[in-house]
């Protein structure tokens, strides 16, 4: 049995974001409980040179949405960073799941040769499909899923293992 591409990327950010967002629910209600704003929380950072948890689930859910129109060769939807309230990154990552399964298995299938040039920052990458998801799109959506999920660790949000890993799924 093969995996295909649509297999190896769609579901698995599918995963990733619903459990972001569970992890976001459990980080959420302790700050709750605590006290805490949502402006605090969204701004909240490991360390001063960091950015903040709010821009870890921005870039999460973009990685999510842009490697998933790129693999199936269409120009990426755009989603503004201008969230400020906890509710209003939910239904981000939420926009982001929704688009991300609006892609077609057929339109994905296949990608693994695709060529995909990125001009960032720091200047411009060439890819193949397969390598772009694989050693770009995944470690980067698993790192900003992670740090966000220490980020309401480190902040006292009682997490496990299991809250990243199974999430949405228990």
């Amino acid at each position: 049995m093969t995996l295909s591409m649509y297999q190896a990327s769609v579901p698995v950010f599918v995963r990733a974001l619903s459990n972001l967002a569970h992890v976001l629910k459990k980080g959420e209600a302790h700050a709750k409980a605590k006290g805490v704003t949502d402006d605090v929380l969204l701004n909240t950072r490991l360390i001063p040179d960091m950015l903040p948890l709010v821009k870890q689930v921005q870039i999460a859910c973009d990685m999510a949405a842009r490697g998933t129109a790129r693999l199936a060769g269409v120009e990426p939807a755009s989603f503004e960073d201008n969230e400020t309230t906890l509710e209003q990154i939910h239904a981000r990552i939420q926009r982001v799941i929704d688009y991300v399964q609006g892609f077609d298995a057929g339109k994905i299938d296949g990608s693994e040769g695709r060529e995909i040039h990125l001009k960032m920052r720091n200047g411009e990458m060439d890819f193949k499909g397969q390598d772009y998801l694989f050693g770009f799109i995944l470690p980067n959506l698993y790192f900003h899923c992670t740090t966000t999920y220490v980020i309401l660790r480190e902040a006292g949000a009682e997490l496990g293992k299991t809250d990243f890993i199974a999430g949405a799924q228990q």
